[in-house]
């Protein structure tokens, strides 16, 4: 599925490092942005390490990766896969490489600010909390197109409906986990269906997830964002499917 070196496929996730934080950045062409957001992830002063996972990028970011990121930084593990599969593959593929007590997603395009992990560890620490979502609209409205909005607006309403649980922000990128809980998770998702997938699998086991308001940097489709209209049709479908999923 994935490698550090050609060839090489490690045999099981390794023991949870106690306090340590597991950034997960999932990558696919995104050399304009992705050495702008690990410098910004290693500045944080938090206890952490780095997963970086080029999803067969095809713009250089692997390039990049390999003559100005691998080897350079003792926190930061570089994988790839050999061919486009998806966020959400992404993700579970890391998953393996995982040794905090923490994890949270990093989305290379930098629209949610690092230097915002502490607030959203702050549950976990020390209040016992298993998941933290990072919200966008706890804090003020972001200036987010209006198609992107309304569907915000349903998938959370769609949480509250379905699944009994008052959340604002069930699309957020910011998604923080105790790793064990994570990986207690049986995801199936390939591409963006992971955020309602992860969402409504952990309601259903029922985990209280905490949300933090964040900030938002919202970027355009000509700065290279690359979620589209589909994904909410996804999403939807998602949260529907897994709340009359029996498994």
């Amino acid at each position: 599925m994935f490698s550090t070196a050609p060839g090489h496929h490690p045999p099981s996730a390794p023991p949870l490092l106690p306090g340590l934080l597991t950034v997960i950045i999932p990558a696919f062409n995104e050399r304009p942005t992705l050495l702008e957001a690990l410098d910004e992830v290693r500045a944080v002063p938090v206890h952490k390490e780095i997963v970086i996972i080029d999803d067969a990028s095809t713009d250089g970011t692997r390039e990049l990766l390999r003559t100005c990121v691998e080897g350079r930084y003792p926190e930061v593990t570089v994988l790839y896969l050999p061919r486009n599969s998806g966020k959400g593959m992404a993700i579970r593929a890391a998953l393996l490489h995982v040794r905090g007590e923490y994890v949270i997603i990093q989305d290379a395009d930098l629209e949610c600010v690092p230097q915002e992990y502490p607030a959203l560890l702050r549950p976990l620490v020390e209040e016992g909390a298993t998941v933290v979502y990072g919200s966008r609209f706890l804090r003020e409205r972001p200036r987010i197109p209006l198609p992107n909005l309304l569907i915000n607006w349903l998938l959370a309403r769609m949480v509250r409906h379905l699944y009994g649980f008052p959340l604002s922000d069930e699309a957020t990128a910011y998604k923080l986990f105790r790793t064990q809980v994570l990986r207690s998770v049986p995801l199936t998702c390939q591409r963006f269906e992971f955020c309602p997938e992860v969402t409504a699998k952990l309601l259903r086991r029922g985990h209280r997830i905490v949300e933090v308001p964040i900030s938002y940097r919202p970027r355009t489709k000509s700065q290279g964002k690359k979620v589209r209209a589909w994904a909410g049709v996804v999403a939807v479908w998602t949260l529907l499917k897994f709340r009359l999923w029996r498994g």
